[in-house]
């Protein structure tokens, strides 16, 4: 009987296709493209009992042409049905699906002339749906590794897997990343956004880390922070949790949000020894 359903959807060129071969690795049996119509003739089946599948993805979008009409309704239905369920919706920012189109040459399902267009219209489209998705994941800082072990870790058992740590960075004028579990707000640090010569700049460069620094409270903050998290991450370790993310928040996402995110991951593996796999994302940082 079925204890485990994911259904995996999003942009296109967001990596379902790594998405489901991460699943599959850690023993969902995977159904890629599913036309939605039949979602729901394949779930009567799943209910009744008979089905030896345990764990089941479904990656369903726009090359299903009656999926924008249908999924409102059938994801609703969905949720009622299965209480383990969950719709795990993939996102990435314009520059990285145009790059990612470009090396596969592929044209975009939404329109098949202009890949620029496709992508907008198709983010329009779908905007409802990724907020009633349970998770979305922006992946336009992942490659092909770091998505695989966000994946695997945020669905595999607990007693296969230990906990896995997520810090990433992201801007409030491009809306707080969700699901996070705590979210820290850098925005009384000094802005380097209005010094003209370290505005096109970002938290990864020398010149930004030397003015950040510059402000004592960074310091403080680090230490402090790294001191609250060395004792709260082995407690949410202890009560089973598998994966933890921890967003750190300034006004672009740009400079002193990706500065503290960085900081704090090398910190981090340093304090933990290894203990907890820490990926490092930055959401915002090309925005």
């Amino acid at each position: 009987m079925i204890n485990k359903l994911i259904i995996i959807t999003g942009l296109s060129g967001s990596g379902k296709s790594v998405t489901m071969n991460a699943l599959e690795d850690i023993g969902y049996y995977v159904i890629d493209n599913l036309p939605i119509k039949l979602f729901e003739k394949l779930s009567a089946l799943l209910l009744d009992g008979s089905s030896e599948i345990e764990k089941l993805a479904i990656a369903m979008d726009l090359r299903d042409q009656s999926f924008i009409l249908h999924y409102p309704e059938v994801f609703k239905k969905l949720k009622e049905k299965f209480q383990d369920s969950e719709i795990l919706f993939l996102e990435a920012n314009d520059e990285t699906l145009l790059k990612r189109f470009s090396e596969t040459r592929r044209k975009h399902p939404a329109n098949q002339d202009s890949v620029a267009a496709g992508i907008a219209t198709e983010r329009k489209l779908l905007i409802n749906l990724r907020h009633i998705s349970n998770t979305s994941i922006d992946t336009s800082n992942m490659d092909v590794h770091s998505l695989k072990r966000r994946i695997q870790s945020q669905f595999s058992k607990p007693e296969t897997q230990s906990m896995s740590i997520s810090i990433l960075s992201f801007g409030f004028k491009h809306a707080m990343p969700k699901n996070c579990d705590i979210v820290l707000d850098v925005r009384f640090l000094q802005n380097p956004h209005f010094e003209a010569e370290l505005r096109d700049l970002t938290g990864l460069d020398e010149a930004v880390k030397t003015y950040i620094k510059k402000d004592g409270r960074a310091e403080e903050f680090l230490q402090k922070t790294l001191s609250f998290l060395e004792y709260l991450i082995p407690q949410y370790a202890h009560e089973g949790k598998t994966y933890l993310t921890i967003a750190i928040g300034c006004t672009g996402g740009k400079h002193r949000s990706v500065y503290v995110a960085s900081e704090l991951s090398e910190r981090l593996q340093s304090k933990l020894e290894g203990k907890y796999p820490i990926s490092l994302i930055h959401n915002d940082i090309n925005n």
